[in-house]
């Protein structure tokens, strides 16, 4: 087992905002503190290859220690509250690493994307280093590619729905946190719908003051129209044309939003039920036990197991990130 620890790392630290060093002294199943918004580690990752090489995966763990699905498996509501929402991160603030969950594969572990062979990276556009907020996921939605959206006029993406978290702190790839919906901007990519939501970490210093899309232009200017800019122009380094908007680049209210993540999860929801056709999405999972997809956790083991990692070494990051553009009109 010694010899495979380079490709097998685990980790258990700040899922559901537990800190990494209070998790490590955690017995399994106890509570993090007394606040009202701390929670036990309900999840764990576990890395397998490498690092920025296209055999890398971030598998989840749930607290008994099996294999799951953070697409189906992961609630997406924390309890009954209207707006607390369960966000996978993929990428974590101020990197350039392109990652994602792989809605193909079993089990949907997080990737790094590949063009033509080759990892993908975002590019710097000055101001911004890589990412500009904690980007990610929530689980067990689904943006149909096949259902025009009544407000985009557009399609959806095949993916969960994305998430831009705002909050003050750097998160970790693979954390599973507790967010609360503050609105929504409507991004055309190639003629489909891709929503991405604005929310905040429920653990973050300032969250008691975020209620809805309009604070967020309060207590942090200049960051919704940073994040409308990254957006129109983060694929103008790779020689394509500026992203569109619907609603002319205007972020929607809260309200709005929680009716797009309904409107997903009902996707979804339809997905795993096999009442639609999910062409080459992966619906392995472990907890939806009336799903026609549902495996044990035996099974799940073994579709893990089985998968092929190479020990070959990485590109390193560093190489990539250098290179700044500047876009200014």
């Amino acid at each position: 087992m010694r010899a495979l620890l380079p490709l097998l790392r685990t980790n258990w630290a700040r899922r559901v905002g537990v800190p990494a060093a209070t998790a490590a002294r955690l017995p399994r199943g106890a509570n993090a503190g007394h606040g009202p918004r701390r929670a036990m580690a309900l999840y764990r990752t576990e890395e397998r290859g490498q690092p920025h090489s296209p055999d890398y995966r971030l598998y989840f763990k749930n607290v008994a220690g099996h294999y799951i699905s953070p697409f189906h498996d992961i609630p997406l509501k924390v309890d009954s509250k209207e707006n607390l929402f369960n966000m996978i991160v993929e990428v974590p603030r101020w990197t350039n690493a392109k990652m994602e969950i792989a809605t193909e594969e079993p089990l949907n572990p997080i990737k790094q994307d590949l063009k033509d062979g080759k990892l993908r990276y975002v590019a710097n556009i000055f101001p911004h280093k890589g990412y500009i907020w904690n980007y990610g996921a929530l689980p067990q939605t689904w943006e149909d590619p096949s259902r025009k959206d009544k407000s985009t006029d557009c399609c959806g993406d095949n993916d969960p729905i994305d998430v831009c978290e705002v909050g003050s702190k750097v998160l970790s790839r693979g954390d599973v946190i507790r967010v609360k919906i503050l609105g929504i901007l409507a991004l055309i990519d190639q003629g489909e719908t891709d929503w991405k939501l604005i929310a905040i970490n429920v653990n973050d210093p300032e969250a008691s003051k975020f209620h809805d899309i309009d604070d967020v232009r309060k207590y942090k200017p200049g960051y919704l129209e940073a994040t409308l800019n990254w957006f129109r122009f983060y694929k103008v380094p790779e020689g394509k044309p500026e992203n569109q908007f619907a609603f002319n680049g205007e972020f929607q209210n809260k309200a709005f939003a929680l009716e797009v993540i309904k409107s997903t999860h009902e996707c979804w929801k339809a997905l795993l039920m096999e009442k639609c056709d999910g062409g080459a999405i992966n619906c392995t999972n472990v907890q939806i036990c009336d799903s026609p997809f549902h495996c044990s956790e035996e099974e799940a083991r073994s579709l893990v197991e089985s998968a092929s990692f190479s020990p070959n070494k990485g590109s390193n990051e560093e190489d990539t990130d250098q290179v700044w553009h500047f876009l200014g009109k």
